[in-house]
């Protein structure tokens, strides 16, 4: 884990209520693996009551690390005000990575809105490998995210504006319904109860799945004990999705059902 001051390179909107930053750090980026996240404040403008904010590496291109956020409260408000030149405190990297080297042959990336963030490095080390990768992006309404450096993207929309009309998972099941790829993998990201769909589409066909959990880390790992979740089994009631996740096999934890 390394905590380090680093200059933010550029913070720009890409698509509608969508942030991509990218900063330099070659320490953090000769560590960082998929699934990671960093806990991140700014020097300027955060305050003391404010509690760093977790991120997933969205992709690392030589010591180059990208993160792509959405404004959801005080916090990323002020990130998204960061210009060029202005300074970020950066710990990291955090967190269990995917399991991207298990013997699968076709990654199926499933992603809820602002859950598309870790897939970008994920996909870059799935290629890597030599793996197939078909990526479902969900959203309310039309979002486009072509330039995010992910594989056949198959969209899913709630109003039908773009792709699928219906949840990203109905989207899945609909596909999967259709032609079944090789030996397959799930990775998912997104809100709570579109993983708790996920999960249990994966448990009643029989398929690996591995999530990648949201959480309230005021510290990244471990300590403040703030983002619980459910275990399926163990001595351990709970696990924390900052220290034994963010990214768990789907059928060792326990989600609320939707």
């Amino acid at each position: 884990m390394i905590q380090q001051t680093v200059r933010v390179e550029s913070n720009q909107q890409i698509a509608d209520g969508l942030f991509l930053m990218r900063f330099d750090s070659a320490q953090i980026a000769a560590e960082a693996r998929p699934g990671q996240f960093l806990n991140i404040r700014a020097e300027e403008g955060w305050g003391a009551l404010l509690l760093r904010r977790p991120f997933s590496i969205s992709r690392i291109d030589a010591s180059s690390i990208e993160l792509v956020y959405a404004i959801v409260g005080r916090g990323t408000k002020i990130l998204a005000g960061q210009r060029p030149g202005d300074r970020i405190d950066v710990l990291g990297p955090l967190g269990v990575p995917f399991r991207y080297n298990e013997p699968f042959d076709t990654a199926l990336v499933v992603a809820g809105g602002l859950g598309v963030a870790p897939f970008p490095f994920l996909t870059d080390y799935l290629a890597q490998l030599g793996k197939s990768i078909i990526t479902f992006v969900g959203s309310r309404t039309e979002f486009r995210i072509d330039s995010l450096h992910l594989q056949r993207i198959v969209y899913a929309t709630d109003d039908g504006s773009r792709g699928f009309k219906g949840t990203v998972v109905d989207c899945l099941k609909d596909y999967l319904n259709r032609q079944m790829p090789p030996n397959p993998k799930i990775f998912g990201c997104g809100p709570t109860r579109m993983l708790s769909s996920l999960s249990t589409f994966a448990r009643d066909r029989a398929l690996v799945c591995e999530l990648s959990l949201e959480g309230d880390m005021g510290c990244g790992f471990g300590i403040c004990q703030g983002c619980p979740v459910e275990k399926n089994a163990g001595e351990k009631k709970y696990a924390l999705v900052c220290k034994d996740g963010p990214t768990f096999d789907s059928r060792d934890i326990i989600l609320p059902t939707p």
